[in-house]
């Protein structure tokens, strides 16, 4: 007997189309993950079996009640081309974690705000979120700046919480609540 699964989440902006990852998009995930420059703040560089139990795990089919990361790819809307990767982790409390990335190539062309504005408005107005919060690691002024521009607010840091290149580093803890989100 076979799994039937809705259509794929796809949410369209006036500049891109973000749509749920798939098997075809290995090779891009892969690029990302393995870009230095992508994972300065976010981990240490992994081997490729490590980095596909990750691109593995966010496969399956998302829908609202899932306990796996909704990943879904960037892409430029008239090209196709990917330009990075967004989503959320629920907590199955009305809440979820939102996470991006961005290739280098892409960066400072207003693409990762306007998919996080996209992705906070699906939370909160299709999935009836109350709460969307982010972990960012310290120094990463560029994922800060585009959180604050969207809205979340800095709730508080843990110290020393997370190992990443042989050091401990201070976590920024984000928050925005669906009705201080400008939807």
């Amino acid at each position: 007997m076979s799994v039937s699964y809705p259509d794929p989440l796809v949410i369209p902006t006036s500049r891109l189309e973000m749509r749920q990852i798939n098997a075809a998009d290995w090779p891009f995930y892969l690029s990302l993950q393995s870009n230095p420059a992508v994972m300065q703040f976010i981990s240490d560089i992994r081997n490729e079996e490590a980095i596909r139990a990750g691109f593995d795990s966010r496969l399956p089919p998302w829908q609202p009640g899932s306990e796996h990361w909704l990943c879904l790819v960037i892409m430029q809307r008239d090209s196709g081309v990917p330009v990075g990767l967004t989503g959320f982790l629920p907590d199955g409390k009305a809440q979820a974690e939102v996470g991006f990335m961005l290739s280098p190539d892409w960066h400072r062309q207003g693409y990762g705000y306007e998919s996080l504005q996209a992705v906070v408005k699906y939370g909160f107005t299709t999935l009836g979120l109350h709460k969307l919060t982010a972990t960012v690691t310290a120094g990463n002024q560029g994922s800060r700046a585009l959180l604050e521009k969207a809205g979340f607010r800095l709730e508080g840091i843990l110290r020393e919480s997370y190992w990443l290149a042989g050091e401990w580093r201070d976590d920024w803890l984000f928050g925005l609540l669906a009705r201080e989100a400008a939807i």
